[in-house]
């Protein structure tokens, strides 16, 4: 049976998985859940990872390949590694301050850090404390267009080049697990609460010292006394805008005036209208199997967006990664980039900042030893040769 090491020494940690066992360990179960959780029967979830198994290498050999070089250029910015931290909410209910900790790390790794509308930091702090340009900004459009303006335009005056627009969630996803930890909305079930109580230092390093933490972004427009993350979630669930329409978004792009980016695309039909409304890019995307159950994967609407918009605009993908050599499939397969979500989550959730970086550094190993055992010198002589599928 294989075992994993769940230990505070993280040098010890050299899997992704080895990261996850410690931060599930750590935290309480509706927290778990909701970190590791897909909607419904999770279909879209297993699918996002049994996905990689399909997709084989097939390896040059004898190419001399020492130090593979994993650099590259994401809209326009220099990356140490074609990785860059996705946009998730609620990171303050894994580790404080969790939002501005994976932020940091990402700077320290020379790659993209993604902010979240729902995350618990405040954009204008985080921009005083790390460099802005590492920073792109995600939003939710909800129902309130002056809202919507006013978190845009605040995006732009804190010197974010890059909005992510998603556009997957007209309504959330049926998020079965989550409903049963909770007797009736934002208030958990008495086994929950018990549960806490045996999480004692989570319990102390999360919600005790400040409370529970805030939407910090959205502290402004929410009604008083509902700023906290759980009152501000209920207050969410009511504003989700099932009217989003393309004609929102051309309004976004014309007052958006950085790269704007397009996130929850699984279709050719809708990345071929986003290329028209002026969109630089897309993020081809399940939401990490947390919204439409049964979807595809990100990975295999990819070979069909590249052929098409490859050289036109960036073309970045996200759902399921665990490993770097499932990066460099991506890659090898034309992406851009690739959005991580849960592996860097786990990091952050096992050990704060320092589980963060080694979630990366684990993650730059296994693609330099995956480039090199292909025969890759550097990312760019990763392409569909290298392939098959």
């Amino acid at each position: 049976m294989r075992t994993y090491y769940t230990g505070s020494n993280l040098n010890r940690a050299i899997t992704i998985e080895d990261l996850r066992r410690r931060a599930i360990g750590r935290l309480p179960e509706f927290s778990r859940e909701y970190l590791e959780g897909g909607s419904e029967d999770e279909v879209s979830l297993r699918r996002n990872r049994d996905v990689f198994e399909r997709i084989a290498w097939m390896p040059k050999t004898l190419t001399g390949v020492d130090a593979p070089d994993l650099s590259t250029e994401i809209m326009g910015q220099a990356c140490n590694m074609p990785v860059i931290i996705a946009p998730t909410g609620f990171n303050g209910l894994l580790w404080p301050e969790g939002d501005l900790l994976l932020a940091k790390a990402a700077a320290e790794a020379g790659i993209i850090f993604t902010l979240s509308t729902v995350s618990n930091y405040d954009l204008r702090k985080i921009v005083q404390q790390v460099p802005k340009e590492r920073v792109w900004f995600q939003l939710y459009p909800i129902r309130s267009a002056k809202i919507v303006n006013q978190v845009i335009d605040r995006a732009a005056e804190c010197g974010c080049g890059t909005l992510v627009v998603t556009s997957d969630v007209p309504v959330y996803g049926a998020r079965e697990w989550d409903a049963r930890n909770y007797r009736e909305p934002m208030k958990l079930s008495l086994s929950n609460l018990l549960d806490v109580i045996a999480h004692p230092t989570w319990l102390r390093q999360v919600m005790l010292p400040k409370g529970p933490p805030e939407f910090a972004n959205l502290a402004d427009f929410l009604p008083p006394g509902q700023a906290s993350a759980m009152q501000g979630a209920k207050f969410m669930s009511t504003q989700i805008n099932p009217g989003l329409s393309w004609a929102h978004i051309s309004e976004m792009r014309r007052r958006w005036q950085g790269d704007l980016v397009l996130k929850g695309l699984l279709c050719l039909e809708d990345v071929r209208r986003a290329h028209e409304l002026g969109a630089n890019g897309v993020v081809l995307s399940n939401h990490g199997g947390r919204q439409l159950d049964g979807a595809i994967s990100g990975l295999e609407i990819l070979p069909s967006v590249v052929a098409e918009f490859g050289d036109k605009m960036t073309i970045l993908v996200d759902g399921g990664f665990r490993r770097g050599s499932d990066v460099a499939k991506a890659m090898a397969l034309g992406a851009h980039g690739v959005m991580i979500g849960r592996a860097t989550l786990y990091g952050l959730a096992a050990a704060g900042q320092p589980g963060v970086t080694r979630a990366l550094q684990i993650l730059r190993g296994e693609m330099e030893r995956a480039l090199t055992l292909v025969g890759a010198a550097n990312i760019r002589e990763l392409d569909r040769r290298l392939i098959w599928s």
